[in-house]
């Protein structure tokens, strides 16, 4: 398939915009858009320079000229969008939390492989250079062996009681918000960059805020986790949307027999690596990079690449992917979707048990 692919978005808000802008300069066609409303899929379509507007999701999955369907919608719609999208023959690229429930995410594992298509799920922090470089110096055992990790993602968006979004209200984010929105992203890069599976944790987690816009809340502000990797590396997570002055604090710190390296989202054109007889900072350079590194860094040093350079890479990996039927080094799948619902349901358990421990190693027989 040379021609550049079709692509629909079902959703109209802030991720739609991503999803068509890295479709975009993936080389992708913004073909069509669905909204909640025919109106809202109107105003976005024309917003986002979509070539049209479709009326609602089952139309567009429908349409029948779409080569991929991003799934952009509320969580709760996740699994009916996607099932459309596959059955008419389309990849899938489906925003997290892939399903509320680890059995629903097992049911979207087996579609997309028994359609054969490519399913990709957007944990694009992997698509960061540096996170990419620091992935790179542990399996090098630049690190020595990994001991401890220290990891948080911050946010403050939902500080107040009276800031409120869909995700806040269990019938439409989930059982779980805080920790599937973000938390799900950490412990993705924890396992990517460290090479290691979580394999036990012990979680709390607090609902500050009982109300929100005259709606009862019941999923989590709140998650603070202890894990255990496969190698016994003992770490620490901490995830927060109510964090002042935290605007997308994702930062990744492992500890090492030898060295010490940390990874922050909101600085990633940079990585510190702590020695016992000095720290540095190692910037951005692809010239001296890990090749994987390099590959990513589609601009000279000095010259910023961001969230949006990473969503960007992400699409157009999976749009690689489509044409060439290629599986390029470190694309999310499905399957990694499913193993962030396993990890999500495993806080809620322990968090139900006020911090029991729960066994998280992957499954030996998995649907993926």
């Amino acid at each position: 398939m040379n021609r550049p692919l079709r692509a629909g978005f079902i959703g109209g808000g802030f991720m739609a915009a991503v999803h068509t802008r890295a479709g975009r300069a993936a080389r992708g066609v913004p073909a069509a858009l669905a909204s909640s409303t025919p109106e809202r899929g109107e105003r976005a379509a024309a917003a986002l320079g979509v070539e049209r507007a479709e009326p609602d999701a089952d139309r567009l999955t429908k349409a029948g000229d779409l080569d991929v369907v991003h799934v952009c919608s509320p969580n709760r719609l996740h699994v009916e969008h996607t099932l459309a999208a596959l059955a008419a023959g389309a990849h899938v690229i489906c925003e997290k939390p892939l399903a509320t429930t680890a059995a629903d995410a097992e049911r979207l594992v087996r579609a997309a492989r028994e359609a054969g298509r490519v399913a990709a799920v957007p944990f694009v922090y992997r698509y960061h250079p540096m996170a990419r470089q620091a992935r790179a110096l542990v399996a090098d055992g630049q690190l020595g062996t990994v001991l401890t990790l220290d990891a948080g993602y911050l946010q403050d968006w939902l500080l107040d009681p009276g800031d409120t979004n869909w995700r806040a209200h269990p019938e439409a984010g989930g059982a779980s918000r805080a920790f599937a929105d973000i938390g799900s992203h950490l412990c993705d890069l924890v396992e990517f960059v460290s090479g290691q599976r979580i394999h036990r944790l012990s979680a709390r987690t607090r609902t500050v805020f009982p109300e929100r816009g005259g709606e009862q809340v019941t999923n989590e502000d709140t998650a603070a986790l202890l894990v255990e990797l496969g190698n016994g590396a003992l770490g620490t997570l901490l995830v927060s949307q109510l964090a002042p002055g935290r605007k997308n604090s994702l930062t990744l710190e492992l500890h090492g027999t030898r060295r010490s390296v940390r990874f922050e989202q909101e600085r990633p054109e940079e990585l510190w690596i702590g020695e016992r007889e000095g720290s540095r900072l190692l910037l951005r350079d692809p010239g001296a990079a890990a090749p994987d590194s390099a590959r990513l860094s589609v601009l000279p040093p000095g010259h910023a690449l961001g969230y949006q350079d990473a969503f960007t890479a992400f699409v157009a990996d999976v749009y690689a992917a489509v044409q060439e039927g290629s599986h390029p080094e470190g694309m999310p799948t499905f399957a990694d979707g499913l193993r962030a619902a396993r990890l999500t349901e495993a806080v809620l358990a322990s968090a139900a048990g006020r911090g029991t421990w729960i066994e998280t190693a992957p499954a030996t027989e998995d649907p993926a």
